[in-house]
């Protein structure tokens, strides 16, 4: 949108940059999205959910409405027979995202995404890859994007063919480049995380960093060593879940209950509490991490806890949680209320009194 400050300027003047991620599994729990493929049809058969949803985050106080382009590349469209809808598929999200930033004068980010078809060792898949990747970066430019987003690489070689991508075809925008850390603190072509976000950066990523995989409490330390390796603007975009040293990503994560795995139907279970959202804020401001953001299981609700912590002030603030006007759990000295109360709560009805007067 004409006017509105790039996302290089933004950092180079030191502000942070809000980016909400993880379209496929808020539209998934809505019931417009389907685990297994991952594809994001939605945005064909469903495009007024997609568009309500850049909305409903851009409301919480994300600074960037990204296209939800993840998995819209030839090689995901064909396995749903769809492979003829790849470039509408494409364009049709970029001009919804362009439509929805342009409204609230937000920045626009295209997307790239691991393929899940690249082979390290193969020659002729990385250049069907890097066909893709370059057909993806040109539908972004044509749809007006502010700067691309390459997301949730394992293999670093692969992360390379999109910055390469972004490079050659995107007309001088901005690339932020995020790689995933599973269960290792290793890329999948056995390169260690920090030591592939360096060359990331020496190659020309505008900004680097970490997205999915990892929770607030398992991706903090990785970020740490990132930032000791690389220089210039650092992302941290984690799983708002409760990851652990034991199960370190959420396609770990086991129920504690059954012991049978949670992913990727059941992570609702283990879906972070507000506070932490804002703990792994203040500690990733305090890191000096520039570009903050959450990925799947994120909710408007929860980037709002974001947004807040960093000190925006968010339409969707004014639905903050308030006790103090709660009927049962505001103060109060009427004796049927706390009765009630502690019908519902039992012994922890206490925690649940407001401070507030």
């Amino acid at each position: 949108m004409p006017g509105t400050k790039g996302l290089t300027d933004r950092l180079r003047d030191g502000e942070t940059v809000l980016c909400a991620e993880g379209y496929l599994w808020e539209l998934e729990r809505r019931g417009f999205a389907r685990f297994g493929d991952f594809t994001p049809e939605a945005v064909l058969d469903y495009p007024e959910r997609v568009t309500a949803l850049y909305e409903e985050f851009v409301l919480a106080g994300s600074d960037v409405v990204l296209a939800y382009m993840y998995y819209a590349h030839r090689q995901k469209m064909r396995l749903i027979g769809r492979e003829e809808d790849c470039k509408s598929v494409n364009l049709k999200s970029i001009k919804m995202a362009r439509d929805v930033a342009d409204k609230y004068g937000k920045l626009m980010a295209g997307g790239l995404s691991n393929t899940t078809v690249f082979e390290p060792d193969d020659p002729d898949i990385a250049g069907k890859v890097a066909e893709m990747f370059k057909e993806q970066v040109e539908w972004a430019v044509e749809g007006g994007a502010d700067y691309m987003i390459g997301e949730t690489f394992h293999d670093f070689q692969e992360a390379k063919l999109a910055l390469e991508a972004i490079k050659k075809y995107g007309r001088g925008m901005p690339a932020v480049i995020t790689l995933v850390a599973y269960t290792k603190d290793f890329t999948t072509d056995d390169i260690p995380i920090e030591e592939a976000l360096r060359r990331l950066e020496e190659l020309g990523a505008d900004v680097v960093g970490l997205n999915c995989g990892r929770g607030p409490a398992t991706i903090m330390p990785l970020l740490e060593r990132v930032r000791k390796v690389c220089k210039g603007p650092l992302a941290a975009v984690p799983v708002p879940l409760r990851t652990t040293e034991e199960q370190k990503s959420f396609q770990s994560l086991l129920d504690h209950v059954t012991g049978k795995p949670l992913y990727p139907t059941n992570m609702t279970t283990a879906i972070c509490h507000r506070e932490e959202i804002q703990q792994f804020t203040q500690d990733a401001l305090k890191l000096g991490v520039q570009y903050l953001g959450l990925c799947c299981c994120n909710s408007p609700s929860l980037f709002r806890e974001m947004a807040l912590t960093c000190g925006r002030d968010p339409v969707l603030g004014k639905f903050s949680p308030d006790h103090s006007k709660s009927y049962l759990f505001g103060k109060t000295t009427k004796p049927h209320r706390e009765k009630i109360r502690s019908f519902m709560c039992g012994d922890a009805k206490h925690i649940y009194i407001s401070s507030d007067s």
